[in-house]
């Protein structure tokens, strides 16, 4: 009788695992429909905020984590927050130039943004690419492609390396291509952020709170933590200025 009840509890219970499991991708698949959706009005957003004029320039290369995808709007992704908080300590103007597109690889990167930085004299740039590289990573082509990012961007450009993915395989992938991206980053002087030791940090806890339905966009809470990794490189440079 206790072996057939065994049996029973464990049937149950592995039902409700595979139950939750089948839950759980119904809600990704159907968030990612939602922020595939969000993806022209959020760069609309941003176009909208490129026509503006300010006493400073702010120029982000990055993604749709640049572009804010899975916040509850636009200016909510590091990007906004970090021009808030500029706007806030300088006390002046800021013209934002968010050159993230979202699915950007590092190729597309290069294809896309960089010929548009290269028409702006920036007092500020932030650089966090490459997360779209890990499904299909390569090591020696983001080597390359990593190195033509950083030739092109400014010597006080502030770069983050790769969140963390937590799970394998993606991890792995994120770690080589971190020790990839601040070895080139060191042979250039640039400042790295280690964007990925924070997140990590964040644990189950980041994980259940701080991302989209999707499980792979930040959400505002998400989003200020990353803005919160670039800041103190960002009041650095602006005590430059």
């Amino acid at each position: 009788m206790r072996i057939a009840i065994s049996a029973i509890a464990v049937a149950t219970v592995g039902g409700g695992i595979w139950a939750w499991a089948r839950w759980l991708k119904r809600r990704q698949d159907e968030w990612r429909i939602r922020l595939a959706n969000n993806i022209p009005v959020n760069s609309k957003f941003w176009r909208e905020r490129n026509k503006g004029v300010g006493d400073l320039l702010y120029v982000a290369i990055g993604d749709s984590a640049a572009q804010g995808i899975g916040a509850s709007r636009p200016d909510h992704s590091y990007v906004g927050v970090l021009a808030k908080n500029i706007r806030g300590r300088t006390n002046r103007t800021l013209r934002v130039a968010n050159l993230g597109i979202s699915g950007a690889t590092l190729g597309l990167a290069i294809e896309s943004a960089l010929p548009k930085l290269a028409k702006l004299d920036p007092d500020i740039v932030t650089v966090c690419i490459g997360a779209n590289d890990i499904a299909n990573f390569d090591a020696q082509r983001f080597e390359r492609e990593i190195a033509v990012i950083f030739d092109a961007v400014p010597p006080h450009a502030i770069v983050a390396d790769l969140p963390s993915f937590y799970f394998l395989p993606g991890q792995k992938n994120a770690r080589i291509a971190n020790r990839i991206l601040r070895a080139a980053a060191a042979e250039r002087g640039l400042t790295v952020v280690d964007l990925h030791t924070l997140t990590h940090r964040q644990g189950l806890w980041g994980i259940t709170t701080q991302f989209a339905g999707d499980l792979f966009h930040p959400n505002d809470r998400g989003y200020r933590i990353w803005a919160a990794a670039l800041e103190p490189a960002v009041a650095r440079r602006l005590a430059e200025l």
